[in-house]
């Protein structure tokens, strides 16, 4: 925790990891997040009032792909020098932090911008009595990225989860950060109050055809086994839950296999190839249970007695994504990462849950936090 509460913008929010970061950020206590738009770049005032308000800047916004690598160079020195433009017409010295990239090692133009965007920022520090931090980040993967612009895990995961075959041009090591780790990286930056550049280490390495074939067994487990695959490695994890992202919502709900004789019925809730927690529910007519999130568990939610509809939303969005499940055809819905859910009895009996979750609930980790669908 801070000494005091720190305000902090996020150039860039609403790119990949600007949201997963925002999204983070606005869960702890010691951070006031500071809305930053896109289009304060071109309004002179309310970027020099946007730098100003913030102790902390987190600069993320740049360009990463464009058909003439000429404009991304031009762009993303544009950008640093509208920020520091804006610090000196305001007299403000937040400490601004740049995302820089392991391209910057390379003689690219991609990475030629990154590296001088953040000797830019240094040089500004040195003369005003600023602070920066340059943190060089490896290849990033994680729920919500772009397919074909974020990252290579991004397109595979896309193409897998609609059945399609991935190209693999060069099978290379790639290293790679979960979203996840990054943002926790930053947040403990600003605790440890870091300076200079940093080299945001990887944590997994795995050859491009490696990632695609632990995608395919998702999908043939997933889809056509029906089964969850084994998810106590942390990297298995990471990447099940950002392949789980690329479903598409109409894959849902599903309906499990109902097996009827003379004794009564049996139905399989859940085939999992990994540890987990099983619980039930029973639920009043008109009553909603949840309105909570996760950030790392896998979870499924299995009606097998009255009427529900089970209502999600991701945080950062106004979309509302609904099912209507029904326990005389016992079927289940999983809840994706960072996305808000709730379930609610709309018959006029009981209704009753039964749930799996892929760790058990520890009070001091909750990992559940709580807000309205």
């Amino acid at each position: 925790m801070f000494n005091k509460v720190k305000k902090v913008g996020i150039t860039g929010q609403n790119g990949f990891v600007g949201k997963h970061l925002h999204n983070y950020l606005g869960l702890l206590e010691d951070v006031q997040l500071i809305e930053f738009r896109r289009d304060y770049f071109e309004k002179t005032d309310a970027l020099a009032s946007f730098v100003k308000e913030c102790d902390v800047i987190i600069h993320l916004a740049a360009m990463n792909r464009h058909e003439n690598h000429q404009v991304i160079y031009e762009t993303n020195l544009g950008l640093v020098k509208r920020l520091i433009e804006a610090c000196e017409a305001s007299n403000a010295t937040p400490w601004i932090f740049i995302s820089s990239s392991t391209q910057e090692r390379n003689d690219n133009l991609y990475g030629n911008s990154k590296k001088e965007g953040r000797k830019l920022l240094e040089a500004w520090a040195a003369k005003s009595g600023g602070k920066t931090t340059g943190m060089v980040i490896p290849n990033v993967f994680g729920p919500f990225g772009k397919p074909f612009y974020n990252s290579v895990t991004a397109t595979f995961c896309y193409q897998i989860a609609r059945g399609e075959e991935p190209a693999i041009i060069n099978d290379g090591l790639v290293k790679l950060i979960y979203v996840n780790d990054l943002i926790e990286a930053i947040y403990n930056l600003i605790k440890e109050g870091t300076t200079g550049k940093v080299d945001i280490p990887h944590h997994h390495e795995i050859l491009v055809s490696e990632l695609s074939d632990k995608l395919k067994m998702f999908y043939h487990q997933y889809f056509e086994k029906g089964e969850f695959p084994a998810i106590t490695d942390k990297t298995d994890l990471a990447l099940f839950n950002t392949f789980r992202c690329y479903i598409p919502h109409d894959y849902y709900p599903r309906r499990l296999v109902k097996h009827v004789d003379d004794r009564g019925a049996f139905v399989e809730i859940v085939r999992a190839n990994s540890r987990g927690q099983f619980s039930f529910s029973t639920t009043v007519p008109g009553i909603t249970r949840g309105n909570h999130f996760h950030t790392r568990k896998a979870e499924r939610f299995a009606v097998i007695k009255g009427k529900a509809k089970i209502d999600l939303r991701k945080i950062d969005t106004d979309e509302v994504i609904s099912y209507n499940l029904d326990g005389d055809n016992p079927s289940y819905v999983d809840m994706p990462i960072w996305h808000t859910h709730n379930i609610k009895n709309t018959g006029d009996t009981e209704l009753v849950t039964l749930f799996w979750i892929n760790e058990p609930y520890n009070a001091d980790d909750p990992d559940t936090y709580f807000i309205n669908v």
